[in-house]
């Protein structure tokens, strides 16, 4: 994958859709199930009850899309990584803190999952293409160029992550301090890592708890 094709992605991404980029943990936190999979994949794209057109655990995974987003926005360990990301990103510190987490759940993928991050995305992206008639119009802009560039892993080194930042910044109101992101990033790394291992365990928790999903987690995790 070149750079050049890698920023045409990440502009499709921000030509067709809002300020969504991370798939990963939603894709992830869907369980063993393709239909609730596809429905959390989209449900960005899914407004108001237009998620009732869709079969019904396809829906359902929407339906848990808005309550992992819930979830996330009113977590005390969430607000307390946005904090750290504030005097650099203000009232869009939240858009940073989901890039940050997508890369250490990427990166720390096998204590989470029994499938390597490869095969899970190859799965993930079989699920899509064989859905694709029922994406939204904005998802199916932009899927080719997800599976291209292999996203669902990309968060796993740095390097993306900054060209993720400063795609955003040129694209959105993002401000433009994908630097100082990355400077913060590696001077609270062990911190930022911590959070989200503890905010993540709860969310698995939570998912499986209330939305009856079965995550196939890692021996490591057991």
């Amino acid at each position: 994958m070149t750079n050049d094709y890698f920023r045409h992605f990440v502009s499709c991404c921000f030509e067709y859709c809002e300020e969504k980029m991370n798939y990963l943990a939603h894709i992830y936190l869907s369980g063993d199930s393709d239909e609730i999979m596809l429905g959390n994949f989209i449900g960005d794209y899914v407004k108001g009850n237009k998620y009732l057109d869709y079969p019904e655990e396809v829906a359902y995974g929407i339906r848990l899309h808005r309550s992992i987003d819930l979830f996330t926005d009113q977590h005390e360990l969430v607000k307390e990584s946005i904090n750290i990301l504030k005097p650099g990103y203000g009232r869009y510190a939240g858009i940073v803190t989901d890039v940050f987490f997508d890369h250490f759940l990427a990166a720390n993928w096998n204590r989470y999952s029994e499938y390597t991050l490869r095969q899970f995305s190859k799965h993930a992206h079989a699920v899509f293409l064989s859905n694709f008639l029922l994406l939204p119009f904005r998802v199916k802009q932009f899927l080719p160029f997800l599976i291209q560039n292999k996203r669902l892993e990309s968060y796993a080194n740095h390097e993306s992550m900054f060209q993720v930042l400063e795609i955003m910044s040129r694209r959105t109101s993002l401000p433009a301090n994908s630097e100082w992101a990355m400077q913060i990033l590696l001077q609270e790394y062990d911190l930022f890592e911590a959070l989200f291992r503890s905010f993540f365990a709860e969310m698995i928790d939570y998912v499986e708890t209330n939305f009856s999903v079965k995550i196939a987690r890692s021996e490591r995790m057991r």
